[in-house]
Order: C-alpha cells, then sequence, then structure tokens
C-alpha cells in the first residue's frame, strides 16, 4: 500500500423520491433563520414549494440564474443576501443555481447571523457540484476557487426533480458527472478511496444514463444516475483538478459555451491525450467503462461511443465556438494547468487535440 492522505469533507446527504419534502426539516435543523431561494428556469415550480415550506424563514428568492456565474449577477445575489440579513440560501437547479448560492456564501460581506452564509443543495441535474467546495464567477474569463464556505452543509437528492430533463441535458449533464469521475482518477489529489467512488460512479453512470435518455420517467434510472453524480461530485472535491476541467472552464467561460455539452466533447480527448500517462487509471476507467479488455487505450473510445448513443454533444463546433480562437483557448489552458495534469501540456498538442474535438473526429492520442 502506499502513503496517501484522505480528507473527507463534512456534509449530510438526503437521498430518495421524494425528498424535496424535507428541505424545510433539514433547513430547521441546521438553525437557519433567514434563507434565500435560488430557483430559476424550470426550477422555479420547486422552488416555489420549498418556499411556501421554509414559511417564515423564507427570507427572499432570487430567480435569475445564468450558466458561469457572471460577475454582474454574483454582486446583486451578494447585495440582496446583505440586505435580507440572509443567514442562508437553498439553491434549487443545476450547476449555475449551486454556483450563484455558493457566490453568495464566500463573499466576506455577507456573514449571516453566525458569521456565514450556509448552503443547502437541491440539485436537479448530474453535476456534482452540490459535493465540493469550488467555485467559480465569470468576468471576461472564468475564475474559480475553493472554499469550504462554499460547501453546501445538505445536500438533498431526488430523482423525480430530474424527470423533467430534455434528453440532450440528461446526457450532457451525465457526462459533465463522467468527467469529474474520469479526472479524479489522475488528478493531483486522488487516492484509494477517491478511485473507489470514482470508479463505482462511472459504472453508474455508465449503465444509467442511456436507459434516463431513452425513458425520462424510469426513476430507477434517473436515480442511479443522480448517485454516479453525487460520487462524482464526491470523488471530485477531494481529488482536484486536472487538465480537462481547466481547459472546459478556458471554453465555457471564454466563449459563452455550456459547461455540461463542452464536458460531454471535450471528455474523450482528454482521455486519449493522457492515456500513456496514466495507463493504471485508464484502464480502469475503460472496465468501469464496459470495455470488454480493459485496456487503457480503449478508454476514449468508450466515452466517444457512449457520446453517441445517447446523444450527446461530440463537436466545439455545433456548440458555436469559433474556430480562429482554438489557438488562444490552447494557450490559455496550457497557462492554467500548469503541474496538475498527468502529461505536461503543451500549445501544440492542446491545439492538436482542440481541432479533433472541433470537427467531431474520434479520439486518438495526440
Amino acid at each position: 500500500m502506499e502513503a496517501f492522505v484522505h480528507e473527507a469533507l463534512p456534509g449530510r446527504v438526503v437521498f430518495g423520491v421524494g425528498a424535496v419534502g424535507q428541505v424545510a426539516d433539514e433547513v430547521a435543523a441546521l438553525g437557519l433563520g433567514r434563507v434565500l431561494v435560488v430557483a430559476g428556469g424550470s426550477s422555479k415550480a420547486v422552488g416555489d414549494r420549498i418556499a411556501d415550506d421554509l414559511g417564515d424563514r423564507c427570507a427572499g428568492r432570487l430567480d435569475e440564474v445564468r450558466q458561469h456565474v457572471p460577475e454582474e449577477l454574483a454582486a446583486t445575489a451578494r447585495r440582496t443576501a446583505v440586505e435580507a440579513r440572509a443567514d442562508g440560501v437553498v439553491t434549487v437547479g443545476g450547476g449555475s443555481a449551486i454556483g450563484l448560492g455558493k457566490a453568495i456564501a464566500v463573499n466576506p460581506d455577507t456573514p449571516g447571523s453566525r458569521g456565514r452564509v450556509t448552503v443547502v443543495a437541491v440539485p436537479t441535474t448530474y453535476s456534482g457540484s452540490e459535493m465540493t467546495p469550488i467555485f467559480g464567477v465569470t468576468g471576461e474569463h472564468k475564475h474559480t476557487g475553493r472554499d469550504l464556505r462554499a460547501l453546501p452543509r445538505v445536500v438533498v437528492y431526488d430523482p423525480a426533480l430530474t424527470v423533467g430533463l430534455p434528453p440532450t441535458v440528461t446526457a450532457a449533464s451525465g457526462f459533465n458527472a463522467l468527467a469529474h469521475c474520469v479526472e479524479a482518477m489522475y488528478a493531483p489529489g486522488t487516492n484509494p478511496v477517491v478511485e473507489l467512488q470514482a470508479i463505482e460512479g462511472i459504472r453508474s453512470l455508465a449503465g444509467a444514463l442511456p436507459q434516463a435518455v431513452e425513458r425520462p420517467d424510469d426513476l430507477d434510472a434517473r436515480g442511479r444516475a443522480l448517485y454516479g453524480g453525487y460520487l462524482a461530485g464526491t470523488a471530485f472535491a477531494v481529488a482536484g483538478t486536472a487538465l480537462h476541467h481547466k481547459l472546459c472552464h478556458v471554453l465555457g467561460g471564454s466563449f459563452g459555451l455550456v459547461h455540461g455539452d463542452v464536458n460531454a466533447v471535450v471528455l474523450p480527448h482528454v482521455v486519449a491525450y493522457n492515456a500513456d500517462a496514466a495507463p493504471d487509471a485508464m484502464a480502469a476507467i475503460a472496465s468501469a467503462l464496459g470495455a470488454a479488455d480493459g485496456q487503457a487505450g480503449q478508454a476514449a473510445g468508450e466515452l466517444y461511443d457512449l457520446a453517441h448513443r445517447i446523444g450527446a454533444p461530440t463537436s466545439l463546433a455545433a456548440l458555436g465556438m469559433p474556430a480562429d480562437r482554438l489557438d488562444a483557448a490552447a494557450e490559455r489552458a496550457v497557462a492554467e494547468t500548469g503541474t496538475t495534469n498527468p502529461r505536461p501540456p503543451d500549445t501544440a498538442s492542446l491545439r492538436a487535440l482542440l481541432q479533433r474535438a472541433f470537427d467531431g473526429a474520434p479520439p486518438i492520442s495526440i
């Protein structure tokens, strides 16, 4: 056995069909008295229900949610929290809603009655952001950080809340979770405990996503996918990030691309890029995805085939990525990644990787 350090992060998870009905009780158990509810778009109806359940504990609503948490939106939300004297925030939705709640929690000007704003998360996608202390705010570029104040104290998973996800969103969000699992296998903070969580997450997601896409009302498949998302976030929170997520944040934050879609396109190509540098991890990933031989070189192809099978995006061009900005994206990703990846990236090889991802070509070792 190799020596390792595993820092388990604090938090409580409530999981099950109908669990959304327990949110108000969880808020009360935390001792929160003035709570903002963040729920926009398709999550607004669930937010309405939670606000009603909270009663006098609900101190206000934030209905505007935007991907990558723009600076101006974060500033508005923080002012609202200060004015409401909020000591808690319940976020309902995907990574964008959860990210806005985190942006409030890490703001030193919104201390709440106990010196902090506590986050309770009710995820409706498979992003896994709810299990991490990682937050991001976007100006000209997306800037991310790590702060335990951003980590939700309670996460309530209700598979029924994901039934309304369109198949394309289910597929892309599921790939976001898969990316968390995959990168956790070789990121700087990985360890045997993280690897167990990541592999189980990959198995659960790879088995559940095709069924969830084909039969959106299949609560068993939805539950297994949500369980995979939970494991993905838990593993990712400890292991940290490497090339894949650095590159996705560059593409999404700088060019306005949807984070889940970018993950689906880029993941097979980054896996192929890292295959020779992390062979044991890639062989385990391939086996978890169902590859018969479980060889390192099979992982990228298995992911690419799964993306096609469930209708996830496979081309950056189709997402609206400007062709004339691929050079800039490669250069910035090299700078952002630094030494966190098992294969140190260089601009030329990343530029070649991005070209294949732009074209929707199958992944190859570059």
